[in-house]
Parts: C-alpha cells; structure tokens; sequence
C-alpha cells in the first residue's frame, strides 16, 4: 500500500467528535448531565486550530517541494 500524506483536519475532527462521544457516554452511564455550554464553543476553537494547522502545514508543504530557498 501506498503512503499517503495525513490530512491533519480531518485526523483533528475525528479524534475530536470521538472524545465528545465518549464524554457523553461515560456521562449517560454515571447518569449526569454534559454542559453544552462549554462543549460546543470547545468544538468550535479545536476545528479551527485544527483547520489552522492544517492549512499552515499546506502552506509549508508548498514552499517546499517548490525547490526556492
């Protein structure tokens, strides 16, 4: 099989929903409440750092392979 590059957004916004899914989870089962207060604008900041590091990591990933110094 062949390599691929990682795609850092999409490797983010996975790890990221399954940490909310667990969250909720272990919440159900101990029968308490998660406050979506806080965990939306928490998803929120990580997409965009996510994103942000995503495209950075492209940007980079150019200046490379354009074989300018």
């Amino acid at each position: 099989m062949r390599k691929h590059r990682i795609d850092l957004f999409s490797l983010v916004a996975g790890a990221l929903f399954t940490v909310i899914a667990v969250v909720y989870l272990v919440a159900a089962v101990r029968e308490q409440a998660v406050n979506g207060r806080i965990v939306i604008p928490v998803t929120f900041l990580v997409l965009g750092a996510g994103g942000l590091a995503g495209a950075v990591a492209a940007v980079a990933r150019r200046g490379r392979s354009d074989g300018r110094e």
